[in-house]
């Protein structure tokens, strides 16, 4: 049964690195989808920080490679699985998903959030580390930005909130995600890293355009800084 696991979780990974080279790019969703239009919500990272994924898609695809080849039967691994293999397998139709609905788009980033999150906090950083713990540190950071990400998106262009006030609302959502999550694996600080790279490019975002929102973003960077820091020996 975990070789059967490992195997799944190896075709689903495959299927999730190669969807953006066969499904239409996705930049953004589309202003003209929301009854408040706003050209660039604040809350949305600049966009050199989504060339995180190509290290993203690298390392998860070595982690069921090895998890497949040298630990398909070891109990550490296969705990990992199941909730791994349902955010790579929903992150393999997402970007088709979001291009037609921001919607169901920002529905199912939360489920690959809750899938990612999960396989990181049931990671045994003492195990294989690097190839165990570090791939899924980094695609449970960034899923957690970006599903705060796209909810922000959707919370300014329905008008439940002005853009800022989204873009705060969603900066505090991820950042009380983040430190708790961050709390229970504190010697697998990559996750919080990830966290604050997505930080960092919505200061770069708003330095010039929200001051506000590029305030709270750091002051954010430095909470999750205080939180490494504070556990890196824990």
């Amino acid at each position: 049964m975990m070789k059967t696991n490992a195997l799944v979780l190896l075709i689903v990974t495959l299927a999730f690195g190669v969807a953006p080279f066969i499904t239409p790019p996705f930049t953004g969703y589309d202003p003209g989808l929301f009854p408040v239009r706003i050209e660039r919500p604040s809350i949305q990272p600049a966009g050199y920080a989504f060339a995180i994924w190509s290290v993203i898609y690298l390392w998860l695809i070595s982690h069921a490679v090895f998890g497949l080849w040298k630990r398909a039967e070891n109990p550490a691994w296969d705990a990992v699985r199941l909730p791994l293999s349902v955010a790579v397998g929903v992150g393999a139709v997402w970007l088709w998903i979001a291009g037609q609905s921001a919607i169901w788009g920002t529905v199912t980033i939360w489920i690959m959030a809750a899938g990612a999150i999960l396989a990181f906090l049931r990671a045994d950083p003492a195990v294989d580390r690097w190839v165990l713990s570090g791939p899924t540190a980094i695609f449970a950071g960034w899923l957690s930005a970006a599903a705060a990400v796209s909810t922000g998106v959707l919370v300014a262009g329905y008008g439940w909130l002005g853009d800022t006030g989204s873009a705060a609302a969603m900066l505090a959502l991820v950042l009380g995600i983040a430190v708790t999550v961050q709390m229970r694996r504190p010697l697998m600080p990559v996750y919080g890293l990830t966290v604050i790279w997505a930080l960092v490019g919505v200061i770069a975002a708003n330095a010039s355009a929200n001051l506000t929102v590029a305030v709270l973003a750091g002051s954010g960077i430095a909470v999750m800084a205080v939180t490494l820091w504070a556990n890196r020996k824990a």
